[in-house]
C-alpha cells in the first residue's frame, strides 16, 4: 500500500494497520537507542506510543525531543519518519493517552508509571519494494 508521504490521513491509516514501529532516540552520551513499540496515529499524522517512565527512550526524549521512527518492518512498504517528540502531561496526556487506548484497548498508557509520547512528524519517506524499481517518495511537513 504505497501512499503520498504528504497525506497525513494516509500515514495515519498505514500506522494503524501496522500497529507497531521501531523508535530511535539518542542517549545523553550520543549513542543511538532503538525499541519496538505499539504505535497509534491520529488523522493529522500525529503518532502516539506509551512507555514506562523509567525506560531509556523516555529519559532520552526528556533530554532531547528528536526521534526517528520506522513503520512496516514486515511489509513491502515501509515508512521512515523523523520529527520531534514530547512526553505529554496534563490535558495532552489524557487526550493522547485516550486516543492510544482507542487503538490499543487495555493498554497501560494512562496508568501511573507510564508515559504517553506524542510524535510530530517533520519528514516522511515512503519506500515501496513491491514495484521494480522500488518507489521512494519523501515529504517535509
Amino acid at each position: 500500500m504505497t501512499f503520498d508521504p504528504s497525506d497525513t490521513a494516509a500515514l495515519a491509516a498505514f500506522v494503524r494497520a501496522q500497529g507497531r514501529a521501531v523508535v530511535a532516540t539518542v542517549a545523553p552520551s550520543g549513542a543511538p537507542e532503538a525499541a519496538l513499540v505499539g504505535m497509534a496515529a491520529l488523522d493529522d499524522g500525529t503518532l502516539i506510543f506509551d512507555a514506562s517512565d523509567e525506560s531509556r527512550k523516555v529519559h532520552n526524549l526528556r533530554a532531547s525531543g528528536r526521534v526517528a521512527v520506522v513503520v512496516g518492518t514486515e511489509a513491502d512498504v515501509t515508512v521512515q519518519i523523523e520529527g520531534s517528540a514530547t512526553v505529554a502531561s496534563g490535558a495532552s496526556r489524557e487526550r493522547h493517552g485516550a486516543a492510544y487506548n482507542e487503538q490499543f484497548p487495555g493498554s497501560r498508557a494512562l496508568d501511573q508509571g507510564f508515559a504517553v509520547v506524542v510524535v510530530r512528524p517533520e519528514w516522511v519517506r515512503v519506500y515501496d519494494a513491491s514495484v521494480r524499481p522500488a518507489a521512494v517518495t519523501e515529504a517535509r511537513w
